[in-house]
């Protein structure tokens, strides 16, 4: 009887919670590509705009995909607004604001007009936004991708994709072990119930 269920239940499921590598991520070409693969599995347990503890007064280091790329780029959200972008130690100030009503992020720097930022994931560690409107179509980079600056200066931008995708693993190991432990509770009832 106990086979059965197991039978019964997703065998990837089963290869996911057995399998203790890292998990497949989907392929991909670009940091864009990867996140549209992760993202929406990992997105239940992203922090939103208003906890703003999340990203308030860290250095968040900006990660791209491009090989040449070189640059050492943070950004700091401070309280009452104050947003600063350091491009290799050269400060530029500027402003940031919560739009409550749209659930969204403008960020404003170096006295240009802004950018409009929609949340994509956010938690201690990460911190993913999208612009608003088709970057693609544009020919722009779809995310802007703000990792805590002591994981991010020390991980290339792949290995930062695999330590998100663990963190939906992570989430949902629990979710894992509990429905083994349902499963096997259920077939030690029905066993002890043909006796």
């Amino acid at each position: 009887m106990y086979l059965k269920i197991v039978d019964t239940l997703d065998s990837k499921f089963i290869d996911n919670f057995f399998n203790p590598g890292q998990p497949q991520l989907p392929p991909a070409d670009s940091l864009d590509q990867q996140l549209d693969g992760i993202l929406p599995t990992i997105r239940p347990w992203s922090e939103d705009l208003r906890e703003e503890k999340f990203f308030l007064n860290k250095a968040w280091l900006e990660i791209r995909d491009d090989e040449g790329f070189h640059r050492s780029i943070l950004h700091f959200f401070n309280e009452d607004g104050e947003y600063m972008k350091s491009v290799d130690g050269d400060i530029q100030e500027g402003s940031w604001r919560y739009m409550a009503a749209a659930n969204k992020l403008l960020i404003a720097a170096g006295g240009g007009e802004g950018e409009l930022y929609n949340l994509a994931f956010m938690d201690s560690m990460f911190f993913i936004l999208s612009k608003h409107g088709n970057q693609q179509l544009l020919g722009r980079k779809k995310y802007l991708v703000l990792v805590y600056e002591p994981l991010g200066a020390r991980l290339h931008w792949k290995d930062l994709m695999h330590r998100l995708g663990n963190q939906y693993r992570d989430n949902n190991n629990f979710y894992l072990i509990l429905a083994v432990v349902i499963v096997l509770v259920v077939a030690i009832v029905v066993a002890l119930s043909t006796f």
